[in-house]
Parts: C-alpha cells; sequence; structure tokens
C-alpha cells in the first residue's frame, strides 16, 4: 500500500515539474520582460513588408533635481543661500514675516513670490549662490591667494562666499520689487476700497523688503573692498532697471513684446550680448528688436544672465584668474541663466489645459515665437494694454500648443544647455565641474 501511494506521488510530481520549470523560467524571464516592455518599438517591418528584428530605444536616463543640488551643497561645503537660519532669525526678517501674515488670502504678487523663495523647488533663486561657488571652486585660486583668506575645507574664498550670498539678495529683492502691483483707477484693485488697502500694504511691505535686500547687499558688496567686482555687481543692477524700459507695458506694468513688423532688421552676425572685453558697456538694445529670439535673449540676459554672468565672472577676480578664465564664466552663468529661462517659460505649455488663475509672460518665449509664426494674435495682446483681464490666455495658451512656439522654446534651451556644457571644458575636471554638468542635465530634464 505504501508502495502504491509512493508511485501515485511520484506520477503527479512529474506532472507538476513541467509546470513548475515554465513558472521558474517565467518569473527568471520577467525583468527582462518588463524592461522590454518599457522601450518603445521604432520599426518592426523591412522594406518588402516582412518581419524583422524589432529595433528599440532606451529612453535616456533622467537626472534628479533634488539629488544634484544636494550633491553640489555637499562639495562646496554646506547650503550657501542667503536664506539660512541666521538670516530667518535676525529682527528685520522676523518683522517682515509678521508683515507678510497680514496679506495671507490677499491676492497680492508678493505672497506666490515668497512661496517661491521658502519653498525649495525648481524655481527657487537659492541656486544662484550655490552656482557662484561652484563655478569658483571649479577655476581655483591663484597661488598669491593668502591663506587668511582661504575656507580650505570647501575650497573657495572667504570673498566669494560673500558674493553669493550678495548675487542672491540683488536677485531676490529684484524679484521682490517686481511683485509691486501698479495701482490704476481704472483696475479693480484701484476701485474696491478692500481691495485697494491689501495691495497698497503689500506693495509697501514689497517696496521696504526689496530696498532692505539692495542696500543689505550693497553694503556686503564695499566690504568685499575690491573696486572692480563693485563695478562689475552694480552694472548687473543697472541692467536690471534697462530690462524694465524695453518695449511698451500694460497699466500693470507687465511688458509687452513689439509689434510684428515693426523692426525688421537682419540677426545679429555675432549675437545678443555686452562688449566681450568691456561687460559694463550697455547692450545695444535697439539693434535687436523685432526678431524674436535676440529680442529674448536681449530682455533676458538684462533681466537675469547679466547678473549670474558678472557674479561669475567677479568670483574668478577675486581668486587673481586670468581675464579669458573670467570672460569663460561669464559666458558660462549668461547661457545657464538664458536655458533656465527657457525651462521656466516653457513650463505653463507642459498641460494640454491652463490651469486655473495661472497666467505666463506675454514677452516669454513661446509667445515671441507664436507671434513670428501668427503675428495675428498681436490684436489679442492689444487689448491687454488697458488690463490684464482683457486677454483671454486660454484661447492664446491653445494656440501656442497648435503652431510650433513650444518646439523652438525647447531647441532654445537646448542650444544655451549645450553653450553653458560647451564652456564649461575650459574648466579643470574636477567634482566641483562635474557638479555643474549634473545641475544642467537635471535642468532640462525638469
Amino acid at each position: 500500500m505504501y508502495r502504491s501511494s509512493g508511485l501515485r506521488i511520484m506520477q503527479q510530481l512529474r506532472r507538476r515539474i513541467p509546470a513548475d520549470m515554465q513558472a521558474v523560467q517565467m518569473v527568471r524571464a520577467a525583468p527582462a520582460l518588463q524592461t522590454f516592455t518599457s522601450q518603445r518599438w521604432t520599426s518592426t517591418t523591412t522594406v518588402s513588408g516582412k518581419h524583422a528584428s524589432p529595433q528599440v530605444t532606451t529612453p535616456p536616463p533622467r537626472h534628479d533635481w533634488n539629488r544634484a543640488v544636494s550633491e553640489a551643497e555637499r562639495i562646496v561645503g554646506y547650503p550657501t543661500s542667503f536664506l539660512s537660519l541666521r538670516w530667518l532669525l535676525s529682527d528685520e526678517i522676523a518683522n517682515v514675516a509678521l508683515h507678510l501674515r497680514k496679506l495671507v488670502g490677499s491676492a497680492h504678487p508678493l505672497m506666490k513670490t515668497a512661496k517661491h523663495l521658502l519653498y525649495n523647488g525648481k524655481n527657487t533663486m537659492q541656486a544662484w549662490g550655490l552656482i557662484v561657488l561652484l563655478v569658483s571652486k571649479a577655476a581655483g585660486h591663484a597661488p598669491s591667494v593668502p591663506d587668511v583668506e582661504q575656507d580650505k575645507s570647501a575650497g573657495v574664498l572667504h570673498s566669494q562666499r560673500a558674493l553669493a550670498e550678495v548675487t542672491e539678495m540683488i536677485r531676490i529683492s529684484h524679484l521682490v520689487h517686481n511683485s509691486v502691483v501698479n495701482l490704476q483707477s481704472s483696475t479693480q484693485a484701484g476701485q474696491d476700497v478692500d481691495t485697494y488697502d491689501d495691495m497698497s500694504f503689500g506693495n509697501k511691505i514689497g517696496l521696504l523688503t526689496g530696498d532692505y535686500l539692495l542696500g543689505h547687499s550693497s553694503a556686503e558688496l564695499a566690504n568685499l573692498r575690491n573696486q572692480e567686482v563693485v563695478e562689475l555687481i552694480s552694472s548687473a543692477v543697472r541692467d536690471f532697471s534697462e530690462s524694465e524700459f524695453i518695449g511698451e507695458r500694460d497699466e500693470q506694468n507687465n511688458p509687452l513684446p513689439y509689434k510684428p513688423g515693426t523692426f525688421q532688421r537682419p540677426s545679429l552676425s555675432v549675437g545678443v550680448d555686452f562688449n566681450e572685453h568691456d561687460v559694463m558697456t550697455p547692450m545695444p538694445i535697439a539693434q535687436v528688436l523685432g526678431n524674436p529670439e535676440e529680442e529674448w535673449e536681449c530682455r533676458n540676459i538684462l533681466n537675469a544672465g547679466s547678473l549670474l554672468g558678472k557674479s561669475c565672472q567677479a568670483s574668478l577676480k577675486l581668486a587673481g584668474q586670468s581675464e579669458e578664465l573670467q570672460r569663460h564664466a561669464y559666458r558660462f552663468g549668461k547661457h545657464l541663466a538664458l536655458a533656465w529661462q527657457a525651462c521656466l517659460d516653457a513650463e505653463p505649455f507642459q498641460c494640454p489645459q491652463l490651469p486655473l488663475d495661472v497666467t505666463f509672460s506675454l514677452v516669454s518665449a513661446p509667445v515671441l515665437f507664436h507671434l513670428e509664426h501668427d503675428p495675428g494674435m498681436y490684436s489679442q495682446l492689444e487689448a491687454g494694454k488697458q488690463s490684464v483681464d482683457n486677454i483671454d490666455y486660454d484661447k492664446i495658451h491653445k494656440a501656442i500648443l497648435a503652431g510650433p512656439a513650444l518646439t523652438k522654446t525647447k531647441e532654445l534651451q537646448r542650444k544655451h544647455t549645450a553653450a553653458a556644457l560647451a564652456v564649461l571644458q575650459h574648466f579643470p575636471a574636477t567634482d566641483a565641474r562635474q557638479a555643474l554638468e549634473n545641475i544642467i542635465l537635471a535642468m532640462q530634464d525638469l
């Protein structure tokens, strides 16, 4: 009896072995199957129509922005933003925070600016100081720099760290000043008493906060005791002001693009930029108006690229580096700022529908490129000269998505990303240079 039972068990096992082996083979093949299904088929047939072996393309690896920034902060020693504990606990910033609480629930743009600055997202400007320090460490310093000036643990100079904080303060003061609302009697804010009081109070806080940051940055800049650096950074502040007077603006002081066909100048053969040997000379703005890409570059070099580029150049001036390497540092900062801005300009157009209560700049790259494609859309923008409420942003959003403007914007971002990476090759191969490359690649994947 036991023998017959044993025979039955052996027969059952023989019948189950093929099924079990098949299951094991499927489990072993599962990772390969998942990898295979995650790939995209590019071609499964030959010219004659017969099936051939499939050709697949593996998507490029995505880079993590937060990880790239964290690794960069480790390389330069510690988080470099002036929005650190010693600043957030100061009496002046504490008073600003108390007044900002009174604006909670209002529609003042200052609240949105404060949110972007305090939350660690891709739109924050805290990474600007980090970029300056990474460029400083990647280039190194001259042997003549005294030891007392060096932060040997981080590989940068104390003056370079102070300059990085100055760069952030100036940039954030500019953003805070841009949050001020132009109150006109024809607008809703100018007619409604409660709304007017909120907006007026927000304007006072924005002006005082921006002035405080700008004034403190000027004092910190003077403490560097380097006249050439002071001239460089001061010229960047001048460029901020100049960027506000390009073309027409609506009643809320928002910039408007030039009317298509108003200026038909040939494109510049050398590109839009300051004088390479004297970046303190003002930019020839009149030569670029009317050409979408060059007009966009002009606006954003003055509005952002000038500060980041000149700060990178000034950091190497503090380190006693050659003028050639200083010019490379300026070019890197300029191209990185333009690639960053192109990324931000394209962000509102990543969704098929414009999110509720979200608008976009009318001089952003997608809008300028679409005006080149469809000049008739300018009539819709002219309606906004009296009030932004007259502009149908949803309609413009859909029109841009249907045209080639978004593709051109992404090409513009890739152009300046490639230019920034090319300039980096002039710096020694160090962990700081690698961190800068990782940040650029991570920004490309945002």
